[in-house]
């Protein structure tokens, strides 16, 4: 059993999750996160001021999948999750301590 960690922009957040569920992951946790990565910050006009926002909104979806399902998993959440652009997020695998969670 394994656990991906998926953090993305807001608006893929939908698509991943739907993408999940076409691969039939039984178990899921979805939270709003903030954080940078190679972007570092980036800079935005609000009414004629520019403000520095240090942080950018991202979501982070974990979701447990079983070792069979996972190539499957991880490159069908790649997919959907990329615009292109920098900042498109990160998908982190983790092993899972029991055997099988989902039927604890």
């Amino acid at each position: 059993m394994k656990q991906l960690v998926v953090i993305v922009k807001p608006f893929r957040a939908e698509a991943v999750l739907q993408a999940a569920d076409e691969f039939g992951v039984s178990a899921c946790v979805v939270r709003e996160a903030k954080g940078y990565g190679r972007q570092k910050n980036y800079l935005d006009r609000y009414v004629g001021s520019d403000y520095d926002f240090m942080y950018l909104p991202k979501v982070e979806i974990s979701m447990w999948v079983r070792d069979e399902q996972l190539d499957e998993a991880a490159r069908r959440v790649a997919q959907v999750a990329r615009t292109g652009r920098i900042g498109d997020g990160k998908i982190l695998v983790l092993d899972v301590a029991y055997p099988d969670p989902l039927e604890f």
